[in-house]
């Protein structure tokens, strides 16, 4: 479901889902993690996604100028395969998942996008794709568990599943005192292409 956008700026990135099975997989992986390591601020299952482009944030101007060539670029790409695997830490305080599969497949796509952005006009901060989810992070002024956690995923390896669509997310939705929420602005599912 496409969400409303509201304000007159959106931060915004374009990114692949894994599908619910993939990640309950996953979920069920950390169960000892989440009881360990209650203080950690832990991302909600339904928002893990790995970015292929962070645009940040954007007037909603540059929403429907994104909207055609990503819906393009989609119908035109095959679906990449690839799986949660491993665990990993940024800094000691961010905990992510690895990702495993078709890693070719998934920086071509990564690159794809990103052309397509900078043919829009859009500036962003183009760092290289390291792929990953973010699962949580420390929180402020307490002990990082990150590194303990990320050691618990080591030998996990999920299994291999398809990214079928790309999103276009919007994560400004529910910005206060509480967690950001990311929601869908718009995904289109891959053709089979390319």
């Amino acid at each position: 479901m496409n969400a409303p956008i509201q304000s007159s700026t959106v931060r915004i990135f374009i990114a692949l889902a894994p599908p619910d099975d993939a990640k309950e997989e996953l979920a069920r992986e950390l169960c000892p993690a989440y009881e360990a390591y209650p203080r950690m601020r832990w991302n909600r299952i339904e928002d893990w996604h790995i970015t292929l482009a962070f645009l940040g944030e954007l007037p909603v101007e540059t929403v429907p100028l994104l909207r055609p060539p990503l819906a393009a670029l989609a119908a035109g790409h095959r679906p990449v395969r690839l799986a949660l695997h491993g665990g990993g830490h940024f800094d000691d305080r961010v905990l992510w998942s690895g990702i495993g599969g078709d890693l070719e497949g998934l920086h071509s796509l990564a690159a794809e996008v990103r052309a397509v952005v900078r043919e829009c006009g859009v500036p962003f901060e183009d760092r290289p794709l390291r792929p990953h989810l973010t699962l949580a992070r420390s929180r402020r002024n307490a002990p990082s568990c990150a590194v303990e956690a990320a050691e618990a995923l080591d030998s996990f390896t999920g299994r291999l599943w398809l990214a079928e669509r790309l999103h276009l997310v919007g994560s400004n939705i529910g910005r206060g005192p509480g967690p950001i929420h990311y929601r869908d602005i718009e995904a289109w599912g891959f053709g089979g292409g390319s």
